[in-house]
Order: structure tokens, then sequence, then C-alpha cells
């Protein structure tokens, strides 16, 4: 609960503070490059979209870290993020309909899954295995704008269940957590 209010206030100060969201930064920062290079760069909408994705992640990881400083749990919640991060690239999953709802997901999943993953060392195999089976079930499921070609669904597959056997090898609480809760966004909520 500490942790979710954290992150809400943290939010709450950057926007309140700031008077500026990170849509809108993506956009100011994009503006600027396309006036200092009008000729040789995209349009300021796909480049506002390509910054604000590497500016929510960055956003993510800060917070998640430097919250995970109060908890004691730095290394566990990076490893989390690159995680849910390998994990994702490779199976895809449903998607928030904000980037703010994403942000306060993810950041609330890189710092709860290592404080979770204490009470869970008995029984990780069970979520590995049940995300092996997912993984093999439904991976991939990427986003319906996605730009991948269907030709690579297969190794993707492939790639997101050695993921998964990794983890169920290396037997690590806070990777298998980690997995398991991404390989819940793999299955389909509603047919395609």
């Amino acid at each position: 609960m500490l942790c979710l209010y954290s992150i809400r206030l943290s939010l709450f100060i950057i926007q309140e503070r700031s008077g500026i969201t990170l849509e809108i930064l993506s956009y100011k920062i994009a503006k600027a490059i396309k006036k200092a290079n009008p000729l040789e760069t995209q349009s300021i909408e796909i480049m506002q979209y390509s910054l604000s994705i590497i500016i929510n992640t960055l956003f993510i990881f800060l917070s998640s870290a430097i919250l995970s400083l109060f908890f004691g749990t730095l290394l566990q919640t990076i490893t989390v993020f690159f995680s849910l991060s390998l994990l994702r690239l490779c199976s895809g999953g449903v998607h928030f309909k904000t980037s703010r709802a994403c942000n306060l997901f993810s950041i609330f999943l890189c710092v709860s899954i290592p404080i979770l993953s204490n009470y869970l060392t008995e029984i990780i195999w069970i979520c590995n295995l049940t995300s092996l089976v997912i993984m093999i079930l439904f991976a991939p499921n990427p986003d319906v704008n996605s730009q991948i070609p269907k030709r690579l669904y297969p190794y993707l597959k492939i790639a997101s269940v050695i993921l998964v056997l990794f983890s169920l090898c290396n037997n690590s609480p806070v990777i298998g957590l980690a997995f398991f809760i991404q390989s819940l966004t793999v299955i389909p909520l509603r047919r395609r």
C-alpha cells in the first residue's frame, strides 16, 4: 500500500509541480528536434511516439529503482524490470488504455515482485510450469498495431519458451514470478 501511495504521489508531484506530463514532454522534445533539423527528421508525431516510449521506460526504471531503495531490493527490482521487458518483447501481451496506467502498474510490479517472491520460494516451480504452458499455447500475442511480420511469430514463441525454461532451470523466485505475471498478459482476453 505504501508502495502504491509513493508511486501516485511521485507522479502527482511531477505533473503538478512542473505542469507537464510525460506526453507533453515528449511532444516538446520532438518539436525542438524538428525545429533544429527540419529536413532530416521524421514528423513530430512519429518522433513524439518514439520519445514517449523512451521517456516512459526511463521513468518506470528510475521510479522503480528509487522506490526499491526504501525496501532494500534494488538489485532484484532491476532484475524484475529487465526480466519483464525481455519476455514482453518476445511474447507481447495486453496493454492498458493509457500510458499512466501502464507506468503505475509497471512500477508497482517492479517494486512488489521482489518483496512477494520471498514468500513463494517453495512454489515458484508451479509458477514456472504455468508460464511455460501459457507461452506454448498463447505466445506471441503482439499488440494490434504491431509491425511484426507473422512469419516471425514461431521464432518469438521459441524465444519466449526458452526464456521461461531458463527460469525453470534457474529457479529464481524473482524471475519466476516476473515471468508468471508477464505470461498472464499473453492470454487473449477476446477473440481477434
